[in-house]
């Protein structure tokens, strides 16, 4: 009889010897299952404390098979369950439950963590985390509940797949964290944001600023908690809070002293931070304007795409810095732009000024509706109003919908007054992202059942706009009802109209609406993806993108691919490949070897998917294996083609220079050849134009950031923009979308007041490795050559004649008596050129070496050098481990000022001083942006670094003002007679 059979015996005596026996015999034939299944019932025959390969090879596949069961019954729906699915076998828990506690009772807190993760084992990271003890584990890491709660958060949030069970972890983190004894506040913030919660947010700095006179600590926690939010919280979640807050400051406002609520709020309303970031753009701007001269004299200006080209170009290379001066200097230039094209240079003005909140409106004002401009001009002004406020448009979104209601009176509307709500739907969409302002969804709405396809291309995608996200924070029931029913009506209305531009424009609004939604958008991806008209299954592509955003989702993954290879629609198989790139965002190092094969695929569409999935996933990340694919694709016969491969490769080498990628200044030349062909197609010159502009993009300042360094989630803004700019395609003006994925890199230290003090900090490797890129030096025209006057032989022997006779004559002087030791004439002159040569090179090597310095000094402008003995920076995987180790060994510190430019692959290199005056509320751990600093000194004098809004409205900030004198009692003086 076989072992099995021996097992299944009654009469046996030792079944569960029998089965271990079998188990054993399976796991020999390779019969894992198998093997695993018979183990389950060897009961106490089975002794998983032994150390073999069996024994770890059942243990695995027994928690491999534990978590695959525990996940699919708490994901799918019971009613679809089987079953034997419905119920988990108890020897199998009672093994897994057996190998987590011997994790535990080892130290192993972080292993266990990630199993029951996986498993969706709520009660037993909470028991883990409460009985959390203050030890080290086996690798060195910290097991206190502090630590490993904040490893449960980051692995929540990049890890686990299902966002329910990822809000229920959150929520019970928020308890846990909050009942520690140093509660981290910060994680709080990263929670807050995950789950959209206003109450939470509230709840957070009423605990801060409850007993804000006397700690100063938690004052200071509150606001870099709300420069945090202000950097990566939905624009609905930011205006929910500041209300609360007014509400509650209303009817508790503080006895004496200042209000600190009032800071609060001010900070919260985005003001401060977009102030701090233009005027880093502008105090550091480093375009190379010869680039772009050299482009527009190029390409010629009465051609639409090329004047297109050199407006997104333009805007681009100046996003954020307030410089126009371009356009002011090619005024016959500008002139050349008629209607759309006008269209867009004037919201071009919306990019260079984005976030000037305080000028904005005066900017824009001779091209806002009521001036003598064409209707192009003014719809183009209202569209650049919204890039200008983007994410914080409280200011403006009424004046917009103002233009909206104006123009949506009656259903015959000329064409002029189309264009101007094509641009006021465009800007109210941008300054209204994510608000869930149902009001402006509903005077939208109204626009687009007029059916103008000109004003409801723009409306549709401004209705999602506004939508994005579909939940709210305060009523998220009411919020998310909103959503749904503005859901179906959009799909209903495309379903209905016959204009292709508006189903377009809905389709993309839907796919932003569904933005981070996962499951939760499954039924409408269905129903899009299953659509006969091909644009509704090209928005279905990008709602699965949007949806499943930085998740790695293989069911989004797998579902995309098939859509890729199977559509008959060449629109929605681009737009499929493309959704790759946003879906594994947050893995980019896995795309160049999934769409290496789409690369070569035979149909161009796809090749063009693959080029812009490299692009948005890879976006500054500077990955070697990406450039590897795009490079050959730059020379493909497809002129779109080859147009998407170098709009990727700007977006991938942004901020790049020689030392860090090598083949930058190659790719950039290639890009200026490109648009000097005179026989290149116009497509691939376009292409060309935008990535010139993309990756000198801020001023060479600013990098293209899918992820909030501060939270760590994604940045929906950014997210949102580019899924919105690849849809150029089909309408050019969409192109400047390309500017809310743009991040300023640099590092703001501010104090309590919001003033930021100049002081420095330490970077601890040479900054010239991550210096700006050399500017393109003008070559000059060569003048031509001389030709080489032919000499006849005749000449050259009456020469040589010539030669003999003189040197007849010198010799017979020094036999007469001639003195030997003067030199000849022929010597002198001889001597004399070689002095004058020696001389001339000098002068050029003394030009050369102060052109080097010039570009030394300009490469240092904001660093001081402070000698030190070893000049090698050493990055360890540990970022705490790190800055211990800069500060034990002695080694060259460079310094560099407040308010710099710090890329993203330098901040692990930047580190505080801990005496320091100015040292950062938060421990620095290699996050850039806006930092609050304590500071030590507060009484001695410092120097204020001014913003463009203290330049140009010092009467708007409060904190200028000087203070009221206290109270005092006059005495006056008595005569001395």
């Amino acid at each position: 009889m076989t072992s099995e059979e021996l097992y299944e015996d009654d009469k046996f005596p030792a079944p569960q010897l029998a089965a271990l026996v079998a188990s054993k015999v399976y796991y020999n034939l390779g019969e894992f299952n198998a093997s695993m299944r018979f183990a389950l019932v060897a009961g106490d025959k089975l002794d998983l404390s032994q150390q073999s390969e069996y024994v770890e090879t059942i243990i695995s596949k027994c928690l491999s098979h534990y978590i695959s069961v525990s996940q699919k019954l708490h994901d799918i729906p019971k009613e679809n369950l089987t079953d034997e699915e419905k119920v988990i076998d108890p020897k199998l828990v009672a093994v897994a439950e057996k190998m987590l506690k011997r994790c535990i009772d080892n130290g192993d807190h972080k292993l266990a963590l990630g199993v029951v993760l996986e498993a969706r084992r709520l009660d037993i990271i909470e028991s883990i985390l409460k009985n959390a003890g203050n030890a080290v584990d086996a690798t060195g890491d910290e097991t206190t509940t502090s630590a490993l709660a904040q490893y449960v958060l980051d692995c929540s949030i990049s890890l686990v797949s299902n966002r329910e069970f990822r809000n229920k972890v959150l929520h019970m983190l928020v308890g846990i964290i909050l009942d520690t004894e140093n509660a981290d506040y910060f994680a709080i913030s990263k929670i807050i944001v995950q789950l959209n919660d206003s109450n939470l947010a509230l709840r957070l700095f009423k605990d801060l600023l409850s007993n804000a006179k006397l700690d100063d600590t938690k004052r200071l926690i509150a606001y870099q908690v709300a420069f945090d939010l202000v950097a990566s919280a939905p624009q609905q979640l930011l205006e929910s809070v500041a209300n609360d807050l007014t509400t509650f400051n209303g009817a508790d406002k503080q006895e004496g002293g200042a209000n600190y609520y009032d800071k609060l709020i001010k900070i919260l309303s985005g003001v401060p931070t977009c102030d701090l970031n233009i005027t880093f753009l502008q105090k550091h701007n480093n375009t190379d304007l010869s680039i772009l001269n050299k482009t527009k004299n190029q390409l010629d200006g009465r051609n639409s795409i090329f004047h297109s080209a050199v407006t997104f170009e333009n805007a681009f290379m100046h996003a954020g810095t307030t410089a126009d001066g371009f356009f002011r200097s090619n005024l016959e230039w500008l002139s050349k732009a008629t209607n759309w094209t006008k269209f867009s240079a004037t919201a071009a003005l919306g990019v260079i000024h984005q976030g000037n909140l305080s000028q904005g409106r005066r900017i824009l004002q001779p091209y806002l509706p009521g001036s003598q401009g064409s209707c192009y001009s003014q719809g183009g002004s209202l569209f650049a109003l919204g890039l200008i406020f983007a994410g914080h448009g409280r200011e403006v979104v009424d004046y917009l919908r103002q233009h909206i209601t104006d123009g949506g009176v009656g259903s015959s509307q000329n064409s002029e007054a189309e264009v101007v709500l094509h641009g006021a739907a465009l800007g109210v969409g941008v300054a209204g992202m994510a608000s869930g302002n149902v009001e402006v969804y509903e005077e939208l709405r109204n626009i687009l059942f007029s059916d103008s396809a000109i004003a409801g291309e723009g409306v549709g995608l401004a209705m999602g706009l506004v939508m994005a996200g579909g939940s709210g924070s305060s009523d998220a029931s009411l919020s998310r009802d909103a959503a749904d029913s503005a859901q179906a009506e959009m799909l209903q209305y495309a379903h209905d109209t016959q204009h292709e531009k508006i189903i377009r424009s809905l389709a993309i609004g839907i796919a932003v609406l569904n933005y981070a939604k996962e499951e939760a958008a499954d039924v409408v991806i269905q129903q899009l993806i299953s659509e006969q008209d091909p644009i509704l299954r090209y928005g279905g592509a990008f709602t699965i993108a949007l949806a499943y955003a930085g998740t790695g989702n293989n069911k989004a993954i797998k579902l995309l691919l098939h859509i890729a290879v199977s559509d008959a629609s060449d629109d929605v198989r681009r737009a499929a490949v493309m959704g790759l790139g946003f879906i594994l965002l947050r893995n980019h190092t896995a795309v160049p070897r999934m769409v290496e094969l789409l690369s070569e695929s035979h149909n161009p569409h796809v090749r063009y998917g693959t080029a812009m999935a490299l692009g948005i996933s890879c976006a500054g990340t500077g990955l070697k294996q990406a450039i590897d694919v795009l490079e050959p694709m730059m020379k493909d016969p497809v002129d779109f083609v080859r147009q998407g491969s170098m709009i990727a490769l700007a977006m991938i080498l942004i901020q790049q220079n020689e030392k860090l990628s090598p083949k930058v200044k190659q790719i950039q030349q290639a890009f200026a050849k490109v648009i000097s062909a005179k026989h290149e197609d116009a497509m691939a010159k376009f292409g060309a134009a935008l990535a010139q502009g993309i990756i000198d993009a801020g001023g060479r300042n600013v990098t293209i950031s899918l992820e909030h360094q501060q939270t760590g989630n994604l940045n929906m803004k950014a997210v949102v923009g580019l899924a919105v700019f690849v849809q150029f395609w089909n309408w050019f003006p969409l192109a400047h979308f390309l500017s809310l994925a743009f991040t300023p890199t640099a590092i703001v230290g501010v104090r309590e007041d919001r003033k930021v003090p100049k002081f420095n900090f330490n970077c601890h490797v040479n900054p010239k490795l991550f210096g700006y890129p050399a500017k393109v030096e003008e070559q000059n025209e060569k003048a031509p050559e001389k030709v080489v006057t032919a000499i006849l032989s005749t000449t050259i022997k009456a020469k040589h004649r010539a030669r003999k006779t003189n040197e007849a004559k010198k010799k017979m002087k020094q036999e007469v008596g001639g003195d030997s030791g003067d030199e000849s004439d022929g010597e002198k002159d001889v001597k004399k050129d070689s002095e004058q040569e020696d001389e001339s090179k000098m002068d050029v090597d003394a030009t050369s070496a102060g052109i080097n310095a010039g570009k030394e000094d300009l490469t240092l402008s904001n660093t001081t050098i402070d000698d030190g003995n070893n000049d090698s920076a050493i990055v360890n995987d540990e970022f705490d481990q790190f800055c211990d180790s800069i500060q034990k060994s002695s080694r060259r510190v460079y310094k560099v000022e407040n308010m710099s430019r710090v890329l993203p692959s330098q901040l692990k290199y930047i580190s505080f001083d801990k005496e320091g005056r100015f040292v950062p509320i938060r421990k620095f751990r290699g996050v850039g942006g806006v930092i609050v600093v304590t500071d030590n000194a507060p009484k001695e004098p410092v120097e204020i670094i001014k913003t463009v809004r203290q330049i140009n409205s010092p009467d708007d900030d409060e904190d200028d003002e000087a203070p009221l004198p206290e109270p005092f009692e006059y005495i006056p003086e008595e005569n001395e007679e």
